[in-house]
């Protein structure tokens, strides 16, 4: 999934971006409203993790810019004040979830993940292919039983693979869904990462190079 953080406290942005980075998610990071919409304005979210309380432009003013835009991205708002008050505002003004300062990072990522779910088609918590099965809760792939113990990286490709049911995958589209805004769209990233996966994955090879259209795993 691709998340927007932006938060005015750049070390706590910078820090939450990191941890959720580790848990295989594609991140940008801003520190102001301004530019929280100039990247939702270019970029397709699934989540937009928004400090409410930012100068400027607050996350409330995004969080209704998203909705005036009729964009799917779904939205959290983050906020140190938590009367109920504050958070029956915060989801009048069409936040999908709110979240009080200070938290627990685990529930910040399970609630995320839940969002995420609703901005797709359902699919069941653990998709298998051709013997493939990948845990989305848990973050493991295995193999026919073996554990393939890849990279965030490696993870988030053969997940967004399952989630195509078949379907070719474009290295772009790759691109936008697994890694986030810095990287070099010229890059050679993405085949380095099939070529890495593909040996993790075994024999017989189940990711197949689809000409101009990218990659699609199936036997």
């Amino acid at each position: 999934m691709r998340v927007l953080v932006a938060d005015d406290e750049r070390l706590f942005a910078d820090l939450l971006a990191a941890g959720l980075r580790r848990q295989a998610m594609a991140v940008d990071v801003c520190y102001d409203g301004d530019a929280a919409i100039e990247r939702l304005d270019v970029h397709r979210y699934d989540v937009a993790v928004l400090d409410r309380d930012m100068p400027g432009r607050t996350g409330d003013d995004v969080c209704r810019w998203v909705h005036e835009h009729e964009r799917e991205t779904r939205v959290l708002l983050l906020t140190a004040a938590g009367s109920v008050y504050d958070r029956v505002e915060g989801l009048r003004l069409g936040a999908d979830d709110y979240l009080t300062k200070p938290f627990a990072f685990d529930e910040l990522v399970a609630r995320i993940q839940v969002l995420a779910r609703r901005t797709a088609p359902a699919l069941p918590p653990v998709l298998e292919r051709d013997g493939v099965l990948v845990d989305v809760g848990a973050r493991t792939a295995t193999r026919d039983g073996r554990e393939l113990g890849l990279t965030a990286k490696e993870f988030g490709v053969l997940h967004a693979l399952m989630r195509a049911r078949g379907q070719a995958v474009s290295m772009e589209d790759l691109l936008e869904q697994v890694w986030d805004e810095n990287i070099d769209p010229f890059t050679n990233v993405v085949p380095v990462t099939v070529r890495n996966l593909r040996r993790k994955l075994g024999e017989p090879q189940v990711i197949h190079t689809v000409p101009r259209a990218g990659y699609r795993l199936g036997a």
